[in-house]
């Protein structure tokens, strides 16, 4: 098993994404891990949205409303550990790749996903998980050839008359895998302490506007990326050269125009456009006046 080299140039192949979310949650007194939630959202919304561009998602796991449609799917018999949990959920998938995750990862996101894609196709590897803070492997956050997969899980059940039971090293122990570090993505959630961290992380002045965007955004059911520095820059420009209450009632008549405009990113940031230098030109005739009534503007004719 081998570091994974920089990642390289490319999109990475199309790919199917298990997600399996059907544990006990024992450390957690049994509560319902994956409907627990962070930032607003459940656990398993969270890792959904991370895998989105997924051709396939199954979710192991009795179902329930998600944020997105997902194909669902259930170890016989139920409660019968990861390995077994993994070989029903890869018998929905047709994909050469798929990612493999747990559903308690709050941190993980597209761009990890792709990194670990990437170093599949790069290595030759069957295999490339994340690696945690303490440099330990992480098998349900990873990407593998599927082909690999199935072969280890088809030898594992003639082996053991089944893979009830089966820890998942005694799969990923037959692969020829790669390690990508990476200690945030890899993060999950096992006890109350770890969902207490999650929680207070993203409340970091440094995250918690893109992880409530995000929220607000999967709450509302928008896939859209737009520029919130210049959204943000338009609210400061209204509030400031207008009124305050002019900042969130203008960033709602951009998203209203964009809307009639067809939406997406281009009409967003073109209403934004037209109303920032809108709030300029009305910032600018506020400051002439004001000149104007201290002196400072243009000379009058002499009446004397």
């Amino acid at each position: 098993m081998t570091d994974a080299a920089p990642a390289a140039p490319g999109p990475p192949a199309p790919y199917d994404a298990v997600v399996l979310a059907g544990g006990a949650a024992r450390r957690l007194g049994g509560a319902d891990k994956p409907g627990v939630r962070v930032g607003g959202r459940a656990l398993l919304d969270r890792v959904l949205a991370a895998c989105a561009d997924a051709r396939t998602t199954v979710v192991v796991a009795t179902p329930r409303p998600t944020v997105r449609p997902v194909r669902w799917a259930r170890e016989e018999p139920p409660g019968g550990g990861p390995v077994a949990a993994l070989a029903a959920g890869l018998r929905q998938t047709t994909a050469g790749h798929a990612v493999v995750l747990s559903a308690d990862l709050p941190f993980l996101g597209r761009g990890a996903l792709h990194r670990l894609l990437t170093a599949l196709r790069d290595t030759g590897a069957d295999g490339a998980l994340l690696t945690d803070a303490d440099g330990r492997d992480q098998p349900l956050v990873a990407a593998y050839r599927t082909a690999a997969l199935r072969r280890e899980l088809a030898a594992l059940a003639a082996a053991h008359d089944g893979l009830t039971g089966l820890p998942l090293r005694r799969l990923t122990g037959a692969l020829r895998l790669t390690r990508v570090p990476d200690p945030l993505a890899s993060f999950d959630c096992d006890t109350w302490g770890d969902i207490a961290d999650a929680r207070a992380r993203i409340r970091e002045h440094g995250s918690v506007l893109d992880e409530w965007i995000t929220a607000v955004k999967d709450e509302l059911g928008l896939d859209l990326d737009v520029d919130t520095g210049a959204l943000l820059d338009l609210a400061r420009d209204a509030a400031h050269g207008v009124a305050r209450p002019a900042a969130p009632l203008t960033t709602f008549l951009v998203g209203y125009a964009a809307a009639r405009a067809g939406g997406g990113p281009e009409a967003v940031a073109e209403a934004a456009r037209r109303a920032a230098a809108l709030a300029l030109r009305w910032q600018e005739e506020n400051d002439g006046g004001a000149q104007d009534r201290s002196g400072g503007g243009p000379s009058a004719p002499d009446a004397g």
